[in-house]
């Protein structure tokens, strides 16, 4: 039986279009929102498993929008990288509870939040790195294994390159196409794709070209600035309530 809480379709459907508009768009980033949104009606392992196909299912229309246009060395950097943080997040998703997770997405969804608004252009573009993609890449397949938060990590290496925005995007889409369809295998292994999370995920489908769609036509004609800063202060109230049912039974 599928995900039967209207309240959860209430945070989900705004959820998997942001993820989509995110990913054909504007890079990506703002997918990050998905899983802490899910969460707070259900747990963030279930909400996790829910959005995968649907991320698989975006991948394949944004790939389709930015097939021609990405940037090849950073790629094969990156997606080393990110392997060895998805083989971690599958050797340690034993011990990851829910109370722990919720800590985990809070805690990014509030720091991604806080480098949105507080960081500082640097001079000089910075080159791609082999250490810092590396590590940075590293960190996104983990958090990307665990929610679908890989976003952050990413950005925190790219952005400071200031490639075109189209190559950009085009190189975000093509690293989490690579990643999320790497991630299927271990999410089935560990028997997350019961029959309930995969109807929901199939409800829920129909919004993924939608939402790829959007970020496409509004990719160049429309500003970024209060789009984002919409975004981000819901991202920043979310990652504020998670970390706070993160950390009450801590604290009880």
């Amino acid at each position: 039986m599928l995900v039967a809480d209207p309240w959860f379709y209430f945070a989900a459907v705004p959820a998997v279009l942001l993820a989509g508009i995110s990913k054909g768009g504007f890079g990506g980033g703002l997918g990050v929102m998905a899983v802490p949104l899910m969460a707070l009606f259900v747990s963030p392992v279930q909400a996790a498993a829910i959005m995968l196909p649907i991320l698989c299912l975006m991948d394949i229309f944004g790939l389709r929008a930015y097939r021609n246009t990405w940037d090849r060395r950073n790629i094969a950097i990156m997606v080393p990288g990110a392997l060895v943080g998805i083989l971690v997040g599958t050797l340690t998703f034993r011990y990851l509870d829910d109370g722990l997770i919720r800590l985990l997405i809070g805690t990014i969804a509030i720091g991604f939040t806080l480098h949105h608004f507080t960081r500082r252009a640097s001079l000089r573009p910075a080159r791609p790195s082999r250490l810092v993609g590396g590590l940075a890449s590293a960190l996104a397949g983990f958090t990307s294994f665990v929610a679908h938060a890989g976003g952050p990590p990413v950005q925190f290496y790219l952005l400071p390159q200031r490639m075109d925005k189209t190559l950009y995007v085009g190189t975000t889409v093509v690293f989490f196409f690579a990643i999320n369809y790497v991630k299927l295998v271990p999410y089935g292994w560990l028997g997350q794709f019961s029959p309930d999370n995969l109807l929901t995920a199939l409800v829920l489908a129909p919004l993924a070209p939608l939402g790829i769609w959007l970020g496409v036509r509004l990719h160049g004609p429309v500003g970024h600035e209060l789009f984002y800063r919409l975004c981000y202060g819901m991202l920043l109230v979310t990652g504020v309530k998670l970390l706070w049912d993160g950390l009450w039974p801590l604290l009880t």
